[in-house]
């Protein structure tokens, strides 16, 4: 159901969503993109992509001159040799992934009617090494994060495919992670929201603030405040410090229904993962 509460919902995205309407994710991934239609007419949907790039035309220039040689190359590297070796019982990837392999990226996040729950690309990595007698990786490590630079690399160009089935958990997943998004927290009372829907296009010092229409599409990425290639939930977690709150564990469920939710957000948009940020 359409959040209604004023503290959950920010006026900027009252005015594009019906506060009286029950809203399917359908309908909520509609309205987002109506409401930044009409914030930034003169941008092409497709193009926030980029981020904050699309907003900014120095910034733009400088990124694509950083993209010339692009500081994730050694990821993508080291993620293609990991994903040609073979698993512990001669198995590999390709197998666990299906017939499409490695070009997987834009069916995850999936809701699993198995277990309930939200499964995100890390998870079922984890799960293929697992089920083959290795151990799993750090959702947060370099290992991981090659791998998914890889398969972002190979899966370039696809368009996310999420779906939400007509399964009550999936739903309650769905709708879990789209209260995470609009609701405050921390100590400095911020909302995902806060900074992507209601401020989106404003600077917050020297940053611009990015739409997150497409937020789920270029990840993972090499930040240079980090120096090295890093997760989605990564992120989470960072902004979650950043507002002072309590960050959770990278996977957990809250956050990676919140993934759930951010990529059905960008249903239909290509990917065009691994990228670099500042």
């Amino acid at each position: 159901m359409l959040r209604t509460l004023s503290h959950r919902i920010y006026p900027a995205l009252i005015f594009a969503i019906s506060a009286a309407a029950i809203a399917g994710p359908e309908e909520d991934r509609n309205a987002l993109r109506a409401f930044y239609e009409q914030r930034f007419p003169g941008i092409e949907l497709d193009a926030h992509v980029d981020g904050a790039y699309a907003l900014d035309a120095d910034k733009r220039a400088q990124w694509l001159e950083m993209e010339d040689f692009p500081p994730y190359e050694i990821a993508i590297d080291d993620g293609a040799d990991s994903y040609d070796e073979p698993l512990a019982d001669g198995s590999s990837y390709a197998e666990c992934f299906g017939d499409d392999a490695p070009v997987v990226k834009h069916h995850y996040p999936r809701f699993d009617p198995a277990s309930g729950k939200v499964e995100t690309l890390e998870q079922r990595i984890n799960s293929c090494r697992e089920a083959a007698g290795d151990e799993p990786w750090d959702y947060l490590g370099p290992q991981m994060s090659a791998l998914m630079a890889f398969i972002a690399y190979e899966s370039r160009g696809e368009r996310f495919a999420i779906e939400v089935p007509e399964d009550p958990r999936a739903q309650a997943a769905y709708e879990d992670g789209k209260e995470f998004f609009y609701t405050r927290r921390g100590q400095l009372n911020f909302a995902c929201s806060g900074c992507h829907v209601s401020m989106a296009g404003n600077a917050l010092r020297a940053e611009r603030l990015s739409a997150a229409l497409g937020h789920a599409t270029h990840w993972p990425v090499y930040r240079l405040k980090w120096k090295e290639v890093g997760p989605l939930h990564k992120r989470f977690i960072e902004c979650n410090s950043q507002v002072r709150a309590i960050p959770l564990e990278a996977q957990s469920e809250s956050y990676r229904n919140l993934e759930y939710f951010l990529t059905y957000m960008s249903n239909g948009m290509a990917l065009n993962g691994p990228a670099s940020r500042k």
